[in-house]
């Protein structure tokens, strides 16, 4: 869902599993559509589904690592999507923001990335994560760096910290 109330509505009548589509701002700012979406299904007297979230992300052996290999991507792609939808510029401090401990970017080590996703996923109740790793013309080494991380890194990470 796109983060309106009609979206979670949408969902909530075609008995869909919700995936909440979080690319920008605080992660948390999006319980309340989770809240939003159990009390609907249970108000319709539907079995309880599922909710997820899916992010642009991106994983390397450090923070540092991180967030120099992802920057220039990260705000090439930003500003086209800004210039189509009428938003300024990007800055660094957006995008410090954005990669920070409470932003929608999940870019950092295995350990940072692994605590972001555990932190947000207890809090909106998710049972499942999607990031989108891809962040422009990345070379495909790294992108294959990434998911080799996520999948034996952070995965198992996330896993025990929600345990």
């Amino acid at each position: 869902v796109g983060g309106t109330p009609q979206s979670v509505v949408r969902a909530v009548r075609y008995r869909l599993p919700m995936m909440l589509a979080i690319i920008g701002g605080p992660p948390l700012q999006f319980v309340p559509y989770a809240d939003f979406y159990r009390e609907s299904l249970e108000k319709e007297g539907a079995a309880p589904l599922p909710v997820g979230m899916h992010s642009p992300g991106y994983v390397a052996e450090t923070d540092e690592q991180a967030r120099e290999e992802l920057y220039d991507h990260w705000i090439s792609q930003r500003n086209q999507i800004g210039s189509e939808r009428g938003w300024p510029p990007a800055t660094r401090n957006e995008f410090a923001q954005a990669a920070g401990p409470d932003g929608a970017l999940y870019v950092g080590s295995p350990e940072t990335v692994a605590r972001k996703i555990a932190r947000n996923a207890a809090a909106l109740q998710a049972s499942r994560f999607d990031m989108k790793y891809a962040n422009g013309p990345m070379r495909h080494e790294q992108l294959l760096r990434c998911i080799e991380l996520y999948g034996t890194q952070v995965a198992p990470l996330v896993h025990d910290m929600m345990a």
